[in-house]
């Protein structure tokens, strides 16, 4: 099957294959998905498709078993919510983190991606240099710059945060 057929085999299908993975599942916008991804599946063996005889009964089943496996897929985790439910509170982030991340997004993008990476993903300086481009050198100014001003603004945070509760005291 060529590209240009494909494609009017596509437009001919899809709507009568969303009607029918609808009926199956209930859900249109799961319907579309599930025919979609069969379609993408059945792209690359579109050039052996004239040679199965029935394209539209390929792509049905296919369809039909990825459906199917979401089904299972949503059954299985929804079994294991109910067995471990999770937590009725579940903590927001404490005063340090949301200073941190404040402090954090003041910093220059080139800076806060280095601290990042080398602080909180703990890569080496190396993998940091090989993952932003940039030469070992510059990352680590970057680096020291971030982690100097981070010091001043968690400084100054802290010296807030003294302030306020000498106020409130």
């Amino acid at each position: 099957m060529t590209e240009d057929e494909f494609d009017g085999f596509y437009a001919a299908a899809f709507p009568r294959l969303t009607g029918q993975l609808y009926a199956f599942t209930g859900d249109h916008g799961e319907a579309q998905d599930v025919v979609q991804e069969a379609f993408v599946r059945a792209w690359d063996r579109r050039r052996e498709f004239l040679a199965d005889g029935a394209p539209e009964a390929w792509i049905r089943t296919v369809a039909m078993r990825l459906a199917v496996s979401r089904w299972r897929r949503a059954r299985r985790w929804l079994e294991l919510v109910r067995r471990n439910p999770p937590p009725e509170h579940t903590p927001g982030p404490g005063p340090e983190r949301a200073a941190l991340v404040a402090a954090l997004r003041e910093l220059p993008e080139a800076q806060r991606m280095a601290v990042v990476l080398h602080h909180l993903c703990d890569l080496s300086v190396e993998q940091v240099a090989s993952e932003t481009g940039a030469p070992t050198g510059t990352v680590k100014a970057r680096l020291s710059r971030g982690r100097a001003a981070l010091a001043r603004r968690l400084g100054e945070a802290d010296e807030l945060g003294e302030r306020e509760d000498d106020r409130v005291r």
